[in-house]
């Protein structure tokens, strides 16, 4: 029966020209959708232990299916950081244990099983799984203010974890069907908010949550189809061919422009999907806005409109896997604010995350570069912000329409060109990849992060020395 199901996904993963692979993410995903819906008319406002156990075995089910007997791996994790909780207690013994266990099991799923291609395998939910349980001790830790020498924030007492949780909290949490393969990450005190009923927009009433999920379904699967049109002419395969590096420059730049924005529909794909399932449960309830109206995106992953409008990098940073840049923000990020230099601590952060990713060294690179483009990006805008020159060209409205086209064309090739390395992963195939545009991204940004100095120096100065002369 297994070996059938097996062979008739892998002949609908062929017809569809994806992986067997992909094809089982994606139905896991969709699957979300009538669990979501079992669970909002069947299991709403019941028992929380039934709830947490319904999560934690459809799951299960959904991690074997994926991933066979490797289901074993989050397993292990989930029981041992439990145990943490329980015998080490709200220690700083704890938290250290719990973040070096998780982060290092996860370096050791990767240096096992990384190879030199994109697979989707039990260390892509893993990672996922490794933030929520560092989520939880931390979390669990945040009424120890003394650890921080601070005080708690109002958002550490929202989220703060009172009490040690139970093994089928941990596990329900854990295997959330709606988060469990590519997240959003979320809190465990949002997620037992989620079980008891708490995230609705009418008390004691199922959320009124199936208009808004529809849509963010909907939206998935229209990026799903753009990505299933386009990426097949735009393989990662091509970037490493004669006949790529053949092809005029213009062409190399504009190719990898168009690829680089088609690979990155697949992740707004899968979370935008998943984003429907956690509003269909109630999960996505956020409270209401200054108007008075109902918001649904405590577990958006995405700004679609800011994504696609955006001409700015920290614009599309900010509008892109939202929920794990927030929580590297919350743990790495304003963790070493004792520092006392900006971009010290970012930089750590963006290290943290690409190891996270894996131990390739296109994940390296990639993220350097985004702390290369951002550095440079604020020097910009600062410099068109205070020279009266630059922001009085920027406000002409004739110029702006073909101002916002130039800015939109030099963001897209530049978000392009760091995910080279972060789809080829080994060095010799991003270096080739590079060489072929001439090393294109490296040359414009560092260029301008020692011109910018001096662009200030003659265009701002000079302000000051005209509002002295008044």
């Amino acid at each position: 029966m297994a070996a059938a199901s097996g062979s008739l996904l892998h002949g609908a993963a062929e017809a569809l020209g994806a992986s067997e692979a992909a094809l089982r993410l994606i139905l896991s995903i969709l699957s979300g959708y009538p669990l979501a819906l079992f669970q909002r008319y069947f299991l709403f406002k019941k028992q929380p232990s039934h709830i947490h156990l319904f999560n934690t075995v459809t799951g299960l089910c959904i991690a074997y299916f994926n991933f066979g007997s490797q289901v074993y791996h989050s397993l292990l994790c989930v029981v041992l950081h439990f145990l943490i909780l329980r015998l080490m207690g709200r220690t700083v013994t704890a938290v250290f244990t719990g973040f070096c266990f998780q982060m290092g099991y996860l370096m050791f799923g990767y240096y096992h099983t990384s190879t030199d291609n994109y697979d989707i395998k039990w260390t892509m939910p893993h990672c996922v799984l490794t933030l929520k349980l560092i989520d939880v001790i931390w979390r669990f830790m945040a009424d120890l203010s003394s650890l921080w020498q601070t005080s708690l924030t109002p958002e550490q007492q929202s989220y703060a974890v009172t009490g040690v949780p139970t093994f089928l909290e941990v596990c329900g949490f854990s295997y959330y069907f709606g988060g469990f393969l590519v997240g959003p990450q979320f809190s465990m005190c949002k997620y037992l908010q989620f079980v008891t009923g708490e995230l609705t927009d009418v008390e004691g009433q199922r959320p009124n949550s199936i208009q808004p999920a529809v849509k963010r379904l909907c939206l998935g699967l229209f990026f799903l189809t753009l990505h299933m049109v386009f990426s097949p002419h735009l393989p990662d395969s091509y970037l490493l061919t004669e006949e790529y590096a053949n092809q005029p420059f213009w062409y190399r730049c504009v190719y990898m422009t168009i690829w680089g924005k088609v690979t990155l529909y697949k992740y707004v794909t899968c979370w935008l999907v998943t984003e429907g399932v956690c509003i269909l449960c109630g999960l996505g309830y956020n409270g209401k806005d200054e108007k008075g109206e109902t918001r649904w995106d405590a577990c958006a992953n995405m700004k679609v409109w800011l994504f696609e409008t955006t001409p700015l990098f920290t614009g599309t940073i900010a509008s892109f896997n939202i929920n794990t840049n927030d929580w590297v923000a919350r743990y790495i990020f304003k963790r070493l604010r004792f520092l006392g230099n900006k971009a010290v601590s970012q930089g750590a952060a963006l290290f943290f995350l690409a190891i996270w990713h894996g131990l390739h060294s296109g994940y390296l690179v990639c993220f350097s570069l985004e702390f290369l483009i951002v550095m440079v990006e604020r020097q910009a805008m600062e410099l068109v912000r205070d020279s009266p020159v630059l922001s009085h060209i920027c406000s002409i409205p004739l110029l702006q329409p073909p101002l916002y086209v130039a800015q939109q064309s030099i963001h897209w090739l530049f978000m392009g060109y760091p995910l080279v390395p972060f789809c080829l992963f080994t060095w010799d195939k991003w270096l080739k990849v590079y060489m072929s545009v001439y090393f294109i991204g490296h040359l414009f940004f560092l260029l301008l992060l020692f011109a910018l100095p001096y662009v200030r120096k003659a265009l701002v100065q000079r302000k000051d020395k005209l509002e002295k002369s008044h």
